[in-house]
């Protein structure tokens, strides 16, 4: 049974699951661990969503459950942190303060030059080719100047759940220039990379980042790999794990990492 390490509750702007739904559906998958990374995204001003998290409420109740729950099922603390490169004081800060209370801490790409990709008007703006460029360059960008914030990096080819033709125009050579020396700093840095379900969720038909990408981060000599559904509802938990299995195991990895206390202990595939 692979646990799922990216799951989102009613502590984020985009979700209103509560915790204890997300546990029990984890339980009765029979999971033995599972990772709640709620959203932190600070500075979207520009967005009609808050995605500030308010940590400290955050920490207290998962400890809570964590204590609660710990005869039926292991919870992580986890948090998903929107990477900006002008918030890397911030972050940094954030990161010496609360570091230490976290198990796991992924780092995303959501935003681009102040839109979000989820919106048209991002897609209006640049257009597709462009918009995925942007994307990917930007991405680059945030792993080299903000690597020593997180973890793992969340979701790499996120973007391509909403540009306007999905996956049907994007391709991992296409945009190479870009993804690989990514995958190369993370490799560099001792980080992990996300292999994300919620692509088959939104009809991708492949998880995020895509199999060659996946398959390129293990031939560069990439070795952790964290899994997630990025549920932010519980019939979503764990969803399409077999598939992300097999997927993995054609690309060369025979585990997959879970983070307790910021360190990354391996389980077979």
């Amino acid at each position: 049974m692979i646990y799922d390490c990216h799951l989102h509750t009613e502590f984020s702007g985009d979700s209103d699951t509560p915790v204890r739904r997300q546990i029990e559906r984890a339980i009765q998958l029979g999971m033995m661990e599972m990772c709640i990374t709620d959203h932190h995204d600070y500075d979207t001003s520009f967005c009609d969503t808050n995605f500030n998290l308010d940590i400290p409420s955050y920490l207290t109740v998962l400890q809570s459950l964590r204590n609660e729950y710990k005869e039926r099922i292991r919870i992580n603390i986890g948090v998903e942190l929107g990477l900006q490169n002008h918030l890397k004081r911030y972050l940094h800060n954030l990161e010496k303060e609360y570091g230490s209370c976290f198990d796991f801490i992924i780092g995303s790409s959501h935003f681009v030059m102040g839109m979000d990709p989820y919106d048209s008007d991002y897609w209006e703006t640049y257009g597709e080719e462009d918009g995925l460029e942007q994307f990917f360059k930007v991405s680059l960008s945030r792993v080299r100047n903000l690597y020593d914030t997180f973890d793992s990096f969340g979701h790499l080819d996120y973007i391509v759940r909403y540009a306007p033709h999905q996956n049907s125009c994007y391709t991992y050579q296409r945009y190479e220039q870009w993804i690989e020396p990514l995958l190369m700093e993370l490799i560099r840095h001792g980080k992990g990379l996300e292999c994300n379900t919620g692509g088959f969720k939104y009809g991708l038909g492949q998880p995020n980042p895509c199999s060659r990408i996946l398959k390129r981060y293990r031939e560069l000599g990439g070795e952790i790999i964290t899994i997630g559904s990025d549920a932010h509802s519980p019939e979503f938990l764990g969803n399409a794990f077999e598939e992300c299995r097999r997927i993995l195991l054609e690309c060369g990895f025979r585990h997959y990492a879970v983070y307790h206390e910021r360190v990354p202990e391996f389980h077979l595939l």
